[in-house]
């Protein structure tokens, strides 16, 4: 039983390892899809803008640096929300196997959203930090005064002034979010991962794991997106003073942003969302499958 307990210790060290890789090698594209989801929010009129730009605009007003800003809340998060569904999935997947060569597509889905949802319930509030910390960044770029100082103001300000449940703000959204991204990524990555090597196009090996985080990375993206921009939104407001909030829940966030921007601002930041996936992923995946190897353990 205890070689078992430390090989899965082993895959949460290894998951959180690759995670930060990972995550620190594709932030700005992470804080660049922010900032496109909340442009124009309920302002129809509002200016069109593209990738390229925001991250033109940051540079120049912001500095470099701020590319990176929220980055300490994310890599807190992945510490989380990483080792949980990644070894939460393979744990999960190993018990459907019960005496089978192979799990259906169908199975792995529900596996790897099942494995998300609970990975993100526990990391919600990093992730809540993390975009409240973006958004604060286009606020000064907008030339508005900085809401927080940093991460543990941002923390103590939600705590004060919307109380300790406050920090699972948007968890419905973020829930829904990370049962879609995971369905898709984690059961595509296996499924495309097994298909090119039991078909062998290619081995075990770098363009495998590459080939199947794209694929997983764009149909991570398809479903998560519209969720996603919801999420975004819902975490990003604060209370105004007299105690109101702009969204009143996560429907409500929906309709408002159909009506004000039409339905495909619901794929607002899609470019930049896959841009971030398919690096991460491939970062990740590279990484992680490569310290299993080193670890002598079996490939994902």
């Amino acid at each position: 039983m205890k070689p078992r307990n430390d090989e899965t210790y082993m895959k949460i060290a290894l998951t959180s390892l690759s995670a930060m890789v990972a995550e620190t090698s594709t932030f700005p594209i992470d804080l660049i899809k922010t900032r496109l989801q909340l442009h124009g929010e309920s302002l129809s009129s509002s200016r069109s803008t593209t990738a390229f730009r925001v991250a033109a605009e940051i540079v120049r007003i912001e500095g470099p640096l701020a590319l990176y800003k929220g980055l300490s809340p994310a890599i807190l998060r992945h510490l989380f929300y990483t080792p949980i569904r990644i070894v939460g999935y393979e744990l999960l997947r190993n018990a459907f196997l019960d005496g089978h060569d192979s799990v259906s597509l169908s199975g792995k889905a529900l596996v790897g959203g099942i494995s998300g949802v609970i990975a993100q319930v526990v990391a919600s509030p990093a992730d809540l930090v993390k975009v409240r910390m973006q958004a604060d960044g286009q606020m000064a770029s907008q030339g508005l005064q900085s809401r927080y100082s940093g991460a543990f103001d941002v923390v103590n300000k939600i705590i004060r002034t919307e109380g300790f449940r406050g920090l699972w703000k948007g968890v419905f959204p973020n829930v829904q979010r990370a049962f879609l991204v995971n369905m898709g990524e984690l059961a595509c990555y296996d499924h495309a991962k097994r298909f090119v090597t039991q078909n062998q196009i290619c081995g075990d090996n770098i363009y495998s794991h590459t080939l199947a985080s794209i694929m997983s990375g764009l149909s991570a993206t398809a479903f998560s997106c519209p969720a996603d921009v919801v999420k975004t939104r819902m975490m990003s407001q604060a209370i105004s003073k007299e105690g109101k909030a702009m969204y009143n829940n996560s429907f409500d966030c929906l309709v408002k942003t159909v009506r004000v921007e039409g339905l495909r601002a619901l794929w607002k930041g899609f470019f930049p969302t896959w841009a971030r996936l398919g690096p991460w992923q491939f970062v990740f995946w590279v990484s992680y499958e490569r310290f299993r190897q080193l670890a002598g353990l079996s490939s994902f």
